[in-house]
């Protein structure tokens, strides 16, 4: 018998087997895990819950299932269903109780269900695999259900399998996972090796909600390490004291708590532990700290990196620093209505709102003069380091120690809000209709108005007339979990 028919053969006793076996439970739980997968609710449904647990871990690898299955749903039913025209299985020997109500009305060959679940799967488990762990056996469950309730033979299931794994690498082709990108914050550093965390004293932001979890993750894995709860209005001395007697400064919140700490750890000379408490944590989690366990293993490693600090001045005023960006126009009131809204529906929704409403307000451009010309700005923008995207990823730095500030402008015109809207759409595009961008290693503003405002790291600052921006290059050493390889 030619191999082709003894595999058809073969697929067809398999159905056999499946789909006329009794298995205690199985007819009433394995039709509805079929039916909840129809065009995939199951697994957004799934992705949903995974984003909901807070980890950026598991946001990304939610985001990568739910992207992996779309291209996967979108293959079979553009191409693999009408490739391969196969009849359906005949229901004749499935029990009733288990034969979906709604019979498919497509071909059998691949399985969409099939493909979608391996796919969702598959992308969860390459950015995460504890996730994938959990996530494959509903995913099995749901091939499985496919033949037992009669709708697919077993080749189709494992084809679509294939197909859908296949659509979660070629995601990854396109949107490499963290594990594949350049590691950020180079170049390595000495700094101490705390065996139980002896000589870190970490002070702790008592107004961020996630400080205290974080804080106690940390104690238990870190035994010797100090920690020190206080208000924002005591932040600044409690870190001074801290500094007196630390071998590592540490420090735990949002953006403006971890920017109070870097002039301190500059002044002292001391290295930073940054453990992420705020709402978007971009420096932690550049730098590749997203929770206790990845700062714990670097600070008994010794695994610390130099990165470049950005530094600001305006005349006789303000000088201050960041270690994220710096930003004129309307980014600081955003900053102050995403502050006064986050207390009642949290950060990020509060940034939305806040945005929202900038979006509605008909304010006037800012009037600077800007690289040699009196310019109309609604917005200017100063990243510490370059900012990159990969494919349809957010942006984030990839080297935190390359020199370098990256510059957007979005220069006035009528409409700022689809102007603003257009250069966010942009990204990191060198220059669009609603923006321009360069990379430069100073940057010098003249000609600003009284009472004009700089948003710096979630803080605010008023600064007049000239305003300097520049960087210490390689001037903070952070702790960071580095690759194996080392």
């Amino acid at each position: 018998m030619p191999l082709r028919k003894r595999l058809l053969v073969l697929d067809r006793q398999t159905f056999d087997a499946v789909a006329t076996r009794h298995w205690p439970g199985a007819d009433r739980f394995l039709p509805r895990l079929s039916r909840s997968a129809n065009h995939g609710l199951l697994w957004f449904g799934v992705g949903a819950g995974i984003a909901a647990t807070g980890s950026p871990r598991a946001r990304r690898a939610a985001l990568r299932g739910s992207m992996s299955l779309a291209l996967a749903s979108a293959t079979i039913n553009t191409l693999g269903k009408r490739s391969v025209r196969r009849a359906r299985p005949l229901l004749d020997g499935v029990p009733l109780m288990r034969q979906l109500k709604r019979q498919p009305i497509t071909t059998s060959f691949p399985s969409g269900h099939s493909a979608s679940a391996a796919a969702f799967a598959t992308g969860v488990a390459l950015e995460s695999r504890a996730w994938g762990a959990g996530v494959a056996p509903l995913a099995g469950a749901v091939a499985l259900s496919r033949v037992y309730t009669g709708v697919h033979f077993p080749s189709d299931v494992l084809a679509g399998a294939a197909l859908g794994a296949g659509a979660a690498f070629a995601v990854r082709g396109m949107v490499p996972t963290r594990d594949l990108l350049p590691p950020p914050g180079r170049p390595r550093v000495d700094a101490p090796a705390l065996n139980g965390g002896e000589g870190l004293v970490l002070v702790a932001n008592s107004a961020t909600r996630a400080a205290p979890e974080r804080t106690q993750a940390l104690l238990e894995a870190l035994p010797l390490a100090e920690v020190v709860e206080c208000g924002p209005a005591e932040l600044g001395a409690e870190l001074e004291k801290a500094a007196g007697r630390a071998r590592v400064l540490g420090v735990c919140g949002g953006g403006g708590t971890v920017n109070a700490a870097v002039p301190v750890a500059l002044r002292h000379r001391l290295p930073l532990a940054v453990l992420p408490g705020g709402t978007l944590n971009h420096f932690a989690y550049d730098i590749g700290v997203e929770g206790p366990r990845d700062l714990c293993r670097a600070v008994e490693a010794g695994d610390a990196v130099a990165v470049d600090v950005g530094r600001f001045s305006s005349g006789s005023g303000p000088r201050g620093y960041f270690l994220n960006s710096l930003s004129l126009g309307v980014y600081p009131e955003l900053v102050r209505l995403r502050d006064h809204w986050t207390h009642r529906i949290g950060g990020r929704a509060a940034a939305v709102l806040a945005a929202a409403r900038l979006l509605r307000d008909d304010r006037q451009p800012l009037n600077a003069e800007f690289r040699g010309r009196r310019r109309a700005l609604w917005l200017l923008f100063a990243g510490n380091c370059a900012y990159h995207r990969s494919g349809f990823t957010p942006g984030r730095r990839l080297d935190l120690a390359d020199g370098l500030l990256d510059v957007r402008v979005v220069h006035g015109g009528r409409r700022p809000g689809t102007r603003l809207l257009a250069a966010a759409l942009a990204g990191p595009l060198r220059r669009s209709p609603a923006q321009a961008a360069a990379r430069l290693t100073r940057l010098r503003v003249d000609g600003l108005e009284e009472g004009v405002e700089v948003a710096y790291d979630g803080e605010v600052a008023v600064v007049q007339g000239e305003l300097i921006i520049d960087k210490l290059p390689e001037a903070l050493t952070v702790y960071r979990p580095l690759p194996d390889e080392h």
